[in-house]
């Protein structure tokens, strides 16, 4: 297997940085225009703006055929993305963002697991094994010393 560029290691960390801080500012916006579902609006328009900047900027627009090929679930990224912006919005605040993300992490290495396991969604299939429930298990815990406090 040839070597991770270190920049490739890098992003991840950094967007999963951001998530506790996107959470708290949608947080903040959902109070500020006292809605929880029109702060994931703002927030996703936002980033649809930004992203069809840089599409356009990039001349990388997808062909009609192109869209016309895509199967419902290939739509449902936007969708579950909506789900989480606005359950941020709601939970985070009110949860605290340490016991907010220590969810968020259980939750998607949860799913990592399964999708791994299936090779589902484009992943390349690796078996569950102990060593990777014993990993989850110890986020379970986590969260209940978190809880704890």
């Amino acid at each position: 297997m040839p070597a991770i560029p270190w920049w490739m290691l890098a992003l991840p960390l950094v967007a999963g940085a951001f998530l506790p801080l996107q959470a708290g500012i949608n947080g903040q916006l959902a109070k500020q225009v006292s809605s929880v579902l029109a702060a994931a609006f703002i927030s996703f328009a936002v980033g649809g703006l930004a992203l069809l900047l840089m599409v356009l900027v990039q001349r990388e627009a997808p062909s009609f055929a192109a869209l016309k090929g895509l199967t419902w679930w290939h739509w449902s990224g936007g969708l579950l993305g909506a789900f989480f912006i606005a359950t941020a919005a709601f939970a985070g605040p009110r949860v605290g963002a340490l016991l907010f993300m220590v969810l968020v992490i259980a939750g998607q290495l949860g799913m990592a697991l399964l999708l791994d396991h299936f090779g589902w969604a484009g992943f390349r299939q690796a078996p569950i094994s102990l060593g990777k429930v014993a990993g989850l298990l110890l986020i379970v815990a986590g969260i209940w010393l978190i809880r704890r406090g």
